[in-house]
């Protein structure tokens, strides 16, 4: 089993907001980086979120290498995980981050736009661990987190698109789990909840050191490990809290006109019905003013 010193992970989305929370934590504890964002037209390369995010990492005497590909083209997972290997000479997880929103309501979202947010949000995970998973079948296992969301697994009011590519990255990883399990990989989804810039809109001032994306990172490490047998999991983090999200199917009972009412005798007994109850439940759990972030700046 390798040392953590060892080891090498790959965080996409990485330049900023929970992937950069998350290649910090990693960097701390002793793990190799390739931090991945793409570059913006115009960009040298000192500008890039992903080089910043580096160079950050290296002033506190951690290792990473930054990287540039667009998570949303069919190699990008090739390259990622050949830079890992000429890099750092292996790898041994990856944290599928990069994703992106869209709001609107549903007549209002084109197709075109559902296919951005799948390429982002759904493909640019798959891309990934389909390279990873092939590189592992190779050297004996390998630990994989790909990224949900609340909105995934309850959808949520003006967010069809974003809600249905991370409900797939959940199918995904549930379907994974039961193929690798047997092949020492593990994959689990997060379904993060963080004060980001992505986020911060929708939150309080507040609510930034509150939920912190520094708290979820220990998750992400966690996962990572070699020693984890966790698998299959769709978990949900924010300000230090974790739960497990499962699926549910409540008694069976006899099919008859009236769906209607027998809909409502099949409710369970603890449900959400979007990610913003979901969030606001978890919300209420975590106290006030916990904790700090000194690399929280997104």
């Amino acid at each position: 089993m390798p040392s953590t010193e060892q080891r090498v992970v790959v965080v996409t989305g990485a330049g900023k907001g929970l992937g950069r929370a998350y290649a910090f934590h990693l960097a701390q504890q002793g793990i190799k980086v390739i931090v991945n964002n793409r570059r913006h037209p115009g960009e040298a390369d000192n500008d890039t979120s992903a080089m910043k995010t580096v160079t950050e990492i290296t002033k506190l005497g951690g290792i990473a290498a930054a990287n540039y590909a667009d998570v949303t083209q069919p190699d990008s997972g090739t390259e990622l995980v050949n830079h890992a290997l000429d890099t750092f000479g292996a790898l041994h997880g990856i944290v599928a981050n990069a994703g992106m929103e869209s709001v609107g309501r549903f007549e209002e979202v084109s197709t075109e736009t559902f296919q951005q947010v799948f390429n982002t949000g759904f493909f640019g995970n798959l891309y990934l661990v389909r390279a990873a998973w092939t590189h592992w079948l190779t050297t004996g296992g390998g630990r994989a987190v790909l990224t949900t969301s609340g909105a995934g697994l309850y959808g949520n009011h003006g967010q069809a698109a974003y809600s249905a590519a991370k409900a797939a990255v959940i199918g995904l990883v549930r379907s994974l789990a039961l193929e690798g399990q047997s092949r020492n990989i593990k994959i689990n989804a997060v379904a993060p909840y963080a004060y980001t810039a992505l986020t911060q809109q929708y939150l309080k001032p507040s609510d930034r050191e509150r939920l912190s994306p520094a708290k979820v990172a220990p998750l992400i490490a966690s996962l990572l490990s070699e020693a984890c047998s966790v698998n299959g999991e769709v978990l949900v983090s924010a300000g230090g809290l974790l739960r497990e999200a499962i699926t549910v199917e409540g008694e069976a009972m006899p099919l008859r006109p009236e769906i209607q009412e027998t809909l409502k005798g099949l409710e369970p007994s603890t449900t959400f019905r979007s990610a913003n109850e979901s969030f606001a439940h978890l919300d209420s759990l975590i106290p006030s003013g916990s904790g700090s972030d000194n690399h929280d700046k997104s």
